[in-house]
C-alpha cells in the first residue's frame, strides 16, 4: 500500500481534478485525483495471475454475491475438528491465491477452518474495488461462512492484514466477532499518509478512510494484534495507536526488525495458538 506516493501524487493532481475528469471502467467519469487514489489504494491482480492449484490443500472454490449483486470468489478450507472458524481479509495487492501459505498455516498449525475471499476486482471476483464495495464484500463473505458453518456472525474469528485490517475492524465493530486478529494495520488510511508525508494536506485530499480507530471501541471481544517495528508502509506507531483505542482483553506482539510483508514469527504463532485456545 504505497501511501507515500499516493499522498505526493494526489497533492500534485488536486488542482487539476477540479476542472477536468477521466473515465474509469465501472465508475464512469472520475477526476484524475479519484482515479489515482483508487489505483494506489487497490492493486488487484485478476485471474489467472497467481497459483490457483496449491499443492496439498483441499480447497473448495466458493462463489457468492455481494449486496449489490457483484459476483465474488473465495477459498474455503474446512477442518474436521476446528478450534475456530476464521474469515481472513487480505491486503491491497495481488489476490487470494498469493495467500495460500497463510491459510495452510492456519489450517494445519492452528487447526481452524478458514475462508479467504477476494474483494471485487481481485482474482475471480467481478467488479471494481472501492471502500464501500470491499466492506460489502467482506460482509457477504462472512454471511456465507456463517451459513455454511451454521454459526452466528459473532461466532466467527475475523483476521485482517494491512488493508484487510481495516475491513476486519469494520466487521467486528459493527456485527461482533468471536475474536479479532490484526496484522500490520493502521488507525486510518489518511493517518498513514499524513504520518509519512506531513507537509502535504493528505487528510483533506483522500476520499478513502477505513477509519478503524473510530470504530474499534465498538468491538468488545478479544483482540490479538502484531506489527513489525521496522514497517515502512504502515508505521508501527499507528498500529500501537489503534491497539490503545481498543477495549480489553487485548494483546500486542511487537516484531523486532519486522517489515510490512514479513512472514509471521514463531512468537506470533505461539500467541495465536494461545489466543485460539482461550476463546470461549
Amino acid at each position: 500500500m504505497n501511501v507515500v506516493w499516493l499522498a505526493y501524487r494526489l497533492s500534485v493532481l488536486s488542482a487539476v481534478s477540479i476542472i477536468s475528469g477521466c473515465y474509469a471502467p465501472g465508475r464512469g467519469l472520475q477526476s484524475p485525483l479519484a482515479a489515482l487514489e483508487n489505483s494506489l489504494v487497490f492493486a488487484p491482480l485478476p485471474y489467472p495471475e497467481g497459483d490457483w492449484a496449491p499443492d496439498g490443500l483441499e480447497i473448495e472454490d466458493v462463489y457468492f454475491e455481494s449486496a449489490d449483486g457483484t459476483q465474488l470468489h473465495a477459498w474455503y478450507l474446512r477442518h474436521s475438528q476446528p478450534r475456530a472458524v476464521v474469515l481472513y481479509a487480505h491486503g491491497n495487492a495481488g489476490n487470494l491465491s498469493h495467500r495460500a501459505p497463510i491459510i495452510r498455516e492456519l489450517h494445519e498449525r492452528q487447526d481452524v477452518s478458514v475462508m479467504i475471499f477476494d474483494y471485487r476486482g481481485y482474482g475471480r471476483s467481478e467488479g471494481v474495488p472501492d471502500e464501500s464495495g470491499i466492506l460489502q464484500d467482506a460482509r457477504a463473505a462472512r454471511n456465507w461462512l456463517a451459513q455454511r458453518e451454521r454459526l452466528n456472525f459473532d461466532d466467527i474469528v475475523i483476521m485482517g492484514r494491512s488493508l484487510g485490517g481495516g475491513v476486519a475492524v469494520d466487521l467486528a465493530a459493527n456485527d461482533g466477532a468471536r475474536g479479532l486478529v490484526l496484522i500490520s494495520t493502521f488507525t486510518s488510511l489518511p493517518d498513514v499518509g499524513a504520518r509519512t508525508v506531513p507537509v502535504l494536506p493528505v487528510r483533506s485530499i483522500m476520499r478513502y478512510r477505513l477509519d478503524s480507530e473510530s470504530k474499534i471501541a465498538n468491538y468488545r471481544g478479544p483482540l490479538l494484534q502484531c506489527h513489525g517495528d521496522a514497517d515502512r508502509v504502515v508505521p508501527y506507531e499507528l498500529g500501537r495507536e489503534l491497539f490503545d483505542a481498543a477495549n480489553e482483553p487485548k494483546r500486542f506482539i511487537s516484531i523486532p526488525g519486522g517489515t510490512h510483508n514479513d512472514a509471521m514469527t514463531a512468537e506470533f504463532h505461539a500467541a495465536l495458538d494461545q489466543f485460539f485456545a482461550q476463546l470461549r
